[in-house]
């Protein structure tokens, strides 16, 4: 325990023995007697010492017990200290008056009573104590509040000079306090932001999600950080930053709310800034590399168009040069036509990609039987496999069901993946072609992300699995969604009978695998490998030919039928396979038969007795197609203009017209609109068909507008050409 400090206690008298006996009576008290022989030297002691009681005597020689007490009155610091006069003489009341007008609390005759004495010290002793106390106590509350008053201005000055709004609320969401930079932050005068809440500050399209948040965080008590847009009067809108924690007291009590606004609209404006900054290099990332593949491809287009050319004119300038033998001359011939074919099908490709980006690759449908498909695939292929040695190894389940889809288009996916497998399969290797039934769920169950290019939005829409060595795409649902407007079907009944049944068979499809064991895809392409004008390799050391469009097709068009293609390879030289699943139908009565009408054209049908009249301003078109159908029993007639077209008509009526679109002067829509004007005895419900260079869908619908009963692109197939006369012969007649 601490010891109380010994206070001062003057004893003056100038008899020595007077003052031992003083000191003899007060030591008990323990305090700090201080002997003062004369009136001067009791002064001394008061400059430099506080007494809490002075005894004094008043006969001294010199300056008497009077004087000095006159002075000590007259000092400021010891004006009231206590003073008990000491004498040894009669007291008369003058005396007494006297001492008592000088200040003196008592006056003692000598001699003294210890006890009286000591008490009376005593008493003065604790005063000067207590009073000391009283000193020391107010000394700390001023310098509290000393502390409190610079601490208050010093938080008046953070919160007034602050670069954030400060706020603070109540249990019940009232504003208690606010800054300056609040008030600007808000748009709100200093009263104004004590009676509206930052809420109210909040841009009308999130003040929804700040009133939620808030309301969340006021019954969670959890730290507060939410970004929003704040409108103020004058309609300026800044981006704003909140924070807030709860307020407690000691005692874990909750008092409010203390928060934060920051404005942050110059940050947001600079990340937005950076995120445009970077937008723009990732496009220019993509033009730049979307420009090297277009390099790539135009030059890799440019040797696959010329290759075939280069074959074809060389073959063609020996034929008229000298007369081969028949051998020779059949060699010849081979050797044009294969090239010529293989220029029809780079320029087929090209179209396709054209068609499938403006989103207008329309499927012809109906209920198709994949056996009669795959089988015409297989027996296209075998010429390319037999070359090289390659087994075709079938393994065709003759008991899967039909699927509902364009024969045409399915026949192209086919033989699209089987060309690639030989295409890529060494000499005297092997290609394997399954066709089996796969029961499950569609892994596009699993809203996986979609994987085929596709710039048409929701006309192909697509979902990938990408799983170690495994590419996969696949539609997002076997239903009829946005894609049933580019599916064509003859019969409406029989359409929405058979949509109905794909929609009730989703655990059932037609699996087709091509497995080769050639060249294989490496890791770092197999991600890639629908992609268009993608080649794993396209320099021009490369050892395959191809314009990289073939497997981008593919995809496409497995999408279209609301189907699943994938990719698998272990690595380089490990070979391929690639699995395509389309949705079977539940009901395949009859469907062998339907499809197999649709996806196998006449190859050959009767024409003997029937006038022709073909019209094409290109006079080895005119003259091959004369040649054409005078091979198959009709009667041609070829004309190079309009004009003529109609002087034939007023002589002649021909059974079925054939014109060129594209010719100078006047083109096969000013031939048809003249035809079509004419009564029909005149000739002017004749059957027309288009043939053009022309192949965007718009040029078809164009042509059937005008007149034209069918369009069709060159080059020409004959084979088509002649079953699309065989119908439109027929539809004719039955008019």
């Amino acid at each position: 325990m601490q010891m109380e400090p010994q206070v001062n206690i003057l004893l003056v008298d100038d008899k020595l023995e007077n003052l031992l006996a003083l000191e003899a009576i007060l030591e008990k008290l323990g305090e700090n007697l201080v002997r003062a022989t004369s009136g001067e030297e009791a002064l001394r002691c008061l400059l430099h010492q506080d007494f809490a009681v002075i005894l004094l005597d008043v006969q001294m020689p010199g300056m008497d017990g009077f004087e000095t007490a006159t002075l000590i009155r007259n000092r400021g610091r010891s004006r009231h200290t206590p003073i008990i006069f000491l004498t040894a003489f009669s007291t008369s009341d003058q005396m007494l008056f006297k001492g008592y007008a000088l200040g003196a609390v008592d006056y003692l005759l000598k001699p003294l009573d210890p006890n009286i004495l000591t008490s009376k010290v005593t008493v003065f002793v604790e005063l000067f104590k207590k009073t000391e106390a009283v000193k020391q106590q107010a000394a700390q509350l001023v310098a509290v509040n000393t502390e409190l008053r610079q601490s208050e201005e010093r938080f008046r000055s953070l919160s007034t000079c602050s670069p954030v709004g400060i706020f603070e609320t109540d249990t019940e969401g009232g504003c208690k306090y606010t800054n300056p930079r609040y008030q600007a932050i808000c748009g709100l005068k200093a009263a104004e932001s004590l009676e509206k809440r930052w809420l109210e500050s909040v841009h009308p399209e999130d003040r929804e999600r700040a009133i939620a948040s808030w309301s969340a965080y006021i019954c969670e008590g959890r730290d507060y950080s939410e970004e929003f847009r704040f409108q103020t009067t004058d309609s300026s809108i800044r981006w704003v930053q909140v924070r807030s924690s709860p307020m407690l007291s000691s005692q874990g009590e909750l008092l409010g709310y203390v928060g934060t606004l920051e404005d942050i609209t110059e940050r947001k404006q600079a990340e937005e800034v950076r995120a445009q900054v970077i937008r723009e290099q990732t496009a220019r990332q993509e033009a730049e590399a979307a420009n090297r593949m277009k390099d790539e491809f135009l030059a890799v287009l440019s040797h696959e168009l010329r290759t075939p050319l280069t074959s074809m004119l060389g073959w063609s300038k020996i034929l008229r040069a000298k007369k081969l033998d028949e051998k020779a001359t059949s060699r010849a011939l081979e050797a044009i036509e294969r090239n010529a074919i293989s220029q029809m099908q780079l320029i087929e490709d090209i179209l396709d990609v054209s068609r499938i980006i403006r989103g207008q690759l329309r499927l012809n449908v109906s209920a198709v039987n994949l056996l009669s498909v795959m089988e015409a695939a297989l027996e296209a292929v075998r010429p390319l496999a037999e070359p090289k040695d390659i087994k075709l190894n079938t393994f065709l389940d003759a008991s899967v069901g039909s699927v509902y889809g364009d024969p045409a288009r399915l026949q192209q996916v086919v033989w699209n993946l089987l060309t690639n497998a030989i295409k890529f399969t060494p000499k005297g290797g092997r290609v394997e072609v399954r066709l089996s039934t796969y029961f499950g769920f569609s892994i596009s169950d699993f809203g996986l992300p979609r994987l085929c290019p596709s710039p048409i939005g929701d006309a192909a829409r697509t979902a990938t699995l990408r799983t170690g060595s495994a590419q996969v795409a696949q539609s997002n649902d076997f239903g009829l969604g946005a894609d049933s407007e580019n599916l064509d079907s003859s019969n409406t009944n029989e359409s929405s009978n058979l949509k109905s049944q794909i929609q009730n068979s989703k655990s059932q499809y037609a699996q087709i695998q091509v497995i080769d064991t050639g060249i294989g895809i490496s890791s770092e392409f197999l991600p890639k490998v629908f992609e268009r004008f993608r080649q794993a390799d396209s320099t021009t050391t490369r050892s395959h030919n191809g314009l990289g469009l073939g497997l981008a097709i593919v995809c496409h068009l497995v999408e279209l039928h609301k189907g699943t293609i994938f990719a698998q390879s272990l690595g380089t030289g490990e070979g391929a396979t690639f699995t395509v699943r389309l949705p079977l139908l539940q009901n395949n009565r009859g469907n062998r038969e339907a499809t197999g009408q649709i996806s196998s054209p006449m190859a050959s049908t009767p024409l003997a007795g029937l006038k022709v009249l073909v019209v094409d301003d290109e006079a080895d078109t005119r003259n091959f197609l004369s040649f054409m159908f005078e091979e198959y029993g009709a009667f041609a007639t070829a004309v190079a203009s309009v004009d003529e077209a109609l002087a034939v008509l007023e002589q002649a009526k021909p059974d079925i017209l054939i014109s060129d679109i594209g010719m100078s002067e006047q083109d096969g829509y000013t031939l048809i609109r003249k035809l079509r004007s004419l009564e029909p005895e005149k000739g002017g419900r004749i059957p027309a068909i288009a043939l053009t260079a022309y192949t965007r869908e718009e040029d078809r619908l164009e042509a059937l507008a005008a007149g034209f009963q069918q369009h069709l692109s060159k080059p020409i197939d004959p084979n088509k050409l002649i079953a699309m006369v065989a119908n439109v012969l027929k539809l004719g007649s039955g008019e």
